[in-house]
């Protein structure tokens, strides 16, 4: 069983900045992709930002070339760097881990992320 704990969102200006973390542990003997996805009231779930173990990254069309996702595979945690922040990135944001053999997908609880004036 993985356990995910996200930290980092909260209340930011429009054009501001934050960074989320999201650190794995419990029975971990192989992670292969981390990532985050967002979900915003009424809308579905949406991928923001996936790494894999070598370091291969796929970003969301809305936010690339503001946000950037990162990993430190010793430390099981994942992060987001996330600038020029907008108010439709206003959302729920979901840490997303693949591990496993099976590639068993868990998920975080979410962190509320608010750009807002």
């Amino acid at each position: 069983q993985v356990q995910l704990v996200e930290s980092g969102g909260g209340l930011v200006q429009p054009g501001g900045s934050l960074r989320l973390s999201c650190a794995a542990s419990g029975t971990i003997f192989v992670i292969n992709a981390m990532g985050w996805y967002r979900q915003a009231p009424g809308k579905q779930r949406e991928l923001v930002a996936r790494i894999t173990s070598l370091g291969s990254t796929k970003y969301g069309d809305s936010v690339k070339g503001r946000f950037t996702i990162s990993r430190d595979n010793a430390k099981n945690t994942v992060y987001l760097q996330m600038n020029s922040l907008k108010a439709e990135d206003t959302a729920v944001y979901y840490c997303m881990v693949v591990a496993g053999g099976m590639g068993t997908i868990y998920w975080g609880n979410g962190t509320l992320v608010t750009a807002s004036s």
